[in-house]
């Protein structure tokens, strides 16, 4: 009798299967945290098409209106506090630099770094 093995079996779909679980998974889990990057983002440029780098503008002025861009994105962290807004020669440099953790498995998270600068000129 000629018997010749074909396919996969159930151990072996179980260990292909469970490396791209986990990656989507986390992808999932990531997802959230790259969403809110992008508001940060999103805010910080309409920041620098809005304002210019004139002799009314100030520290002040560039964080109340990064401030309300934040609360119509519905931006909850980073917070106003951790943007560094400092003057650069004529300009206005304003950066966010920031790490975000998302929770994997029971005591294993994702840590993710962003960092943002934008210049008012």
């Amino acid at each position: 009798m000629y018997s010749r093995q074909r396919g996969v079996t159930l151990i072996g779909w179980i260990f292909l299967l469970t490396p791209i679980a986990i990656i989507g998974y986390a992808g999932l889990r990531l997802a959230p945290v790259y969403l809110n990057y992008m508001k940060v983002s999103r805010s910080m440029n309409q920041l620098v098409t809005e304002m210019h780098s004139g002799d009314t503008t100030n520290a002040l002025v560039i964080r109340t209106s990064l401030e309300k861009h934040l609360n119509v994105e519905s931006v909850d962290y980073p917070d106003i506090k951790d943007f560094d807004i400092r003057r650069d020669g004529t300009s206005w440099t304003v950066q966010s630099a920031y790490d975000e953790t998302a929770p994997l498995f029971y005591n294993i998270a994702l840590v993710v770094s962003f960092d943002k600068t934008v210049r008012i000129e």
